[in-house]
């Protein structure tokens, strides 16, 4: 989305003017979007309703401007003293960007989690050095941990195969409701056998 924001400079008529003016609409509502979610990134308490669905291109950017995203934005600018309006709108624009703090998290289910946690303090557990008193209580705690590690392992394998033999007998299923449907069919409709 790039071009003058001053429709008179650009000479524009007709459908060209309506598309600038469109462009021009969604920059606008953008540039409201990006100022709220700096106001979020400064304020820590209290909710800022970010409009996103004002516009279509900010409904498409949502996940990348305030979702869980590293996103940057490149601002052009022109040296002419024409253009030194549009040229301070777009560095006031870009500095209410700079301010946007976006918290990244991994995506991971609880299970990955603790997975993870677990296998790091066996690891942790493993090279740490530990007192003779110590030694005992970590290897039952570490026996311990395995064990757990392996259940839910198990578990984990047990569910992705009752869930791909539910997948199976669902294509399966699919499968016949189509050849049904393509396939002529003998059906008795008097209810006397």
């Amino acid at each position: 989305m790039a071009g003058s924001e001053r429709a008179a400079s650009t000479g524009a008529t007709g459908d060209r003017l309506k598309e600038g003016a469109n462009i021009n609409k969604s920059l606008m509502i953008l540039g409201k979007v990006i100022s709220a979610l700096a106001q979020a990134s400064e304020k820590k308490g209290g909710t800022i309703l970010i409009p996103y669905r004002e516009s279509k291109l900010t409904f498409l950017l949502k996940p990348y401007l305030g979702g869980n995203a590293k996103t940057s934005m490149c601002a052009a600018l022109s040296p002419a003293n024409v253009n030194y309006d549009e040229t301070l709108s777009t560095l006031r624009y870009a500095n209410q960007v700079k301010n946007i703090k976006n918290q990244a998290k991994i995506n991971e289910s609880e299970a990955d989690k603790l997975i993870r946690e677990l296998r790091e303090e066996i690891d942790r557990l493993k090279t740490g050095g530990a007192s003779a008193g110590d030694s005992e209580e970590m290897k039952s705690k570490m026996q311990e941990h395995e064990e757990f590690m392996a259940k839910i392992e198990s578990e984990r394998a047990e569910f992705e195969a009752k869930l791909s033999e539910q997948r199976k007998q669902k294509a399966i299923e699919e499968e016949k409701e189509q050849m049904l449907k393509t396939r002529p069919q003998i059906r008795n409709i008097n209810q006397d056998p």
